[in-house]
């Protein structure tokens, strides 16, 4: 059980009201002794996942089975964290507080219980640091602090340590952080997006072609990527990755689940600027919670539909971005 002092010691945010799926929960844990933390989605019932990583770079949590074609494609929980390999360990924090629950399903020739989990770190680690966050503290806080919606935008949770537009150096770059959207759909469905920039390259509105968060050397010195001046090597010692989860209560097979990420590391790739580099893996999580689960047999939403919800996952990266970049204006 972890420390219930660090429990204690955990800051919560004041919550927004943002077009979320009904069944989803959102919860966040800061370390107080060092800006890193865990994000945590939970899922009233076990919802339907695919994961897409894109980048040579990343570090995961149970994904293999999130595949397509995958047999055990369902879970209980999604988390995200700080701290590199070190942040893995939120896995069982966030499994230990689904046990409490009363969640999981038995384990094939076993009675026990077995929550699903699966999840994504990034590198925020300090140089020099001594001591690290506990990170099984920090997944169980963020899913008991879990509640309906997404939260808000900011540096907190798996964001709170965080930095983006690095490929100028470190001593360049900007706090990074949490981006949240929602959209509602004509038939009353629910599309949302929770996005974490902790990226190499800087933060670009893809619809209008405005920087939003860039290297800087100061208030008003910008350094822009593929500038005169690139710092080629600050990319190999300045780990990066983009974590995104998209929700929503659609019922899309998994296929379709699999074309949504892929418009989505799309929409990554036009919102940061360099992505995908050789020391980033960028990870997007799609899940939906409908019930109306179609089997592989049945056809999806197909064609034009896709394209258009497509759209939609463009929109909402959009939107984050630009929630997040306003955080960082104000920091």
């Amino acid at each position: 059980m972890p420390s219930p002092n660090l429990h204690r010691r955990v800051t919560r945010k004041r919550r927004l009201p943002l077009a979320c799926p009904r069944g989803v929960r959102v919860g966040h844990a800061v370390d107080p002794s060092g800006p890193s933390g865990t994000t945590v989605v939970l899922f009233d019932r076990p919802a339907r996942v695919v994961a897409a990583v894109h980048g040579p770079a990343s570090g995961t949590y149970d994904i293999g089975s999130l595949a397509v074609s995958s047999t055990f494609g369902r879970r209980d929980a999604l988390f995200f964290s700080g701290g590199s390999l070190f942040g893995l360990d939120a896995a069982r924090g966030v499994r230990t507080r689904l046990l409490e629950l009363g969640r999981g399903e038995p384990a094939l020739g076993s009675a026990a219980p077995l929550p699903r989990v699966s999840g994504a770190i990034l590198f925020d680690l300090p140089a020099g640091a001594r001591s690290l966050p506990e990170y099984l503290a920090l997944g169980y806080t963020a899913a008991s602090a879990a509640s309906p919606g997404l939260g808000v935008n900011g540096r907190l949770g798996a964001g709170s340590g965080a930095r983006v537009a690095k490929y100028a150096g470190k001593e360049f770059s900007r706090p990074g952080g949490v981006g949240i959207a929602g959209r509602r759909l004509s038939q009353g469905h629910l599309l949302a997006l929770l996005i974490v920039f902790n990226s190499g390259g800087a933060i670009r509105d893809p619809e209008s072609g405005a920087w939003l968060v860039t290297a800087r050397r100061g208030p008003k010195a910008p350094i822009l990527p593929f500038s005169r001046r690139p710092s080629a090597g600050a990319f190999r010692t300045s780990p990066a990755t983009t974590l995104a989860a998209i929700l929503t209560d659609l019922p899309l097979d998994r296929r379709d689940l699999a074309a949504l990420a892929d418009y989505a590391h799309d929409s990554i790739a036009r919102t940061v600027v360099p992505t995908h580099t050789s020391f980033e893996g960028d990870v997007v999580f799609v899940a939906s919670t409908s019930t109306r689960a179609q089997s592989e047999r049945e056809p999806g939403i197909r064609g034009l539909a896709m394209d258009a919800l497509g759209g939609v996952v463009s929109s909402l990266v959009a939107d984050a971005a630009r929630g997040f970049a306003r955080t960082v204006a104000v920091s």
